[in-house]
């Protein structure tokens, strides 16, 4: 990537980190659709839904404020969904997904996933575009509980 990176801190998700998770991805969810019965469950209760169950929350910190998030969500078989990917719309454009994103890719090579998968929307031409950025190909869409995912994309570890 060509572009100038801003000083930022991805950080692990911590309890005080809650509020600004579900904020953050509250945000641009309603800006584009609508808030989902199952992105609540998430946002609401990261810990029980996200971390007990095998996966990690990551934050990023930059001058002094949490402007973006994204999880790694443990799916069956050594795959690992990227989800809850958001940045505050005042911190886009400075890297900060592209950050978010590669901290996700490398804890997943870490703990031995073997694909990354994620499931967005093709209006989304931004985070489409930084997916395939990353290395994201795009695959076929099974059935989703989310009503707005309507692309697949995966990442062979």
């Amino acid at each position: 990537m060509t572009q100038q990176l801003a000083p930022v801190d991805i950080l692990p998700y911590q309890p005080e980190h809650q509020a600004a998770f579900r904020d953050l991805n509250v945000e641009w969810i309603s800006r584009y659709f609508v808030v989902e019965e199952l992105d609540r469950r998430m946002l609401d209760d990261p810990e029980g839904y996200i971390l007990a169950l095998g996966g990690y929350i990551f934050m990023a910190r930059h001058q002094g404020r949490i402007v973006g998030t994204c999880a790694l969500i443990k799916e069956p078989g050594g795959v690992y969904e990227l989800a809850k990917m958001a940045v505050t719309p005042s911190a886009q454009g400075l890297g900060i997904g592209w950050r978010l994103g590669e901290a996700a890719i490398a804890k997943a090579r870490e703990i031995g996933a073997h694909e990354l998968e994620l499931l967005s929307n093709r209006r989304l031409a931004p985070a489409l575009s930084l997916y395939r950025k990353l290395g994201f190909v795009e695959a076929p869409l099974p059935a989703s509980e989310y009503q707005r995912a309507d692309i697949r994309m995966v990442l062979p570890l």
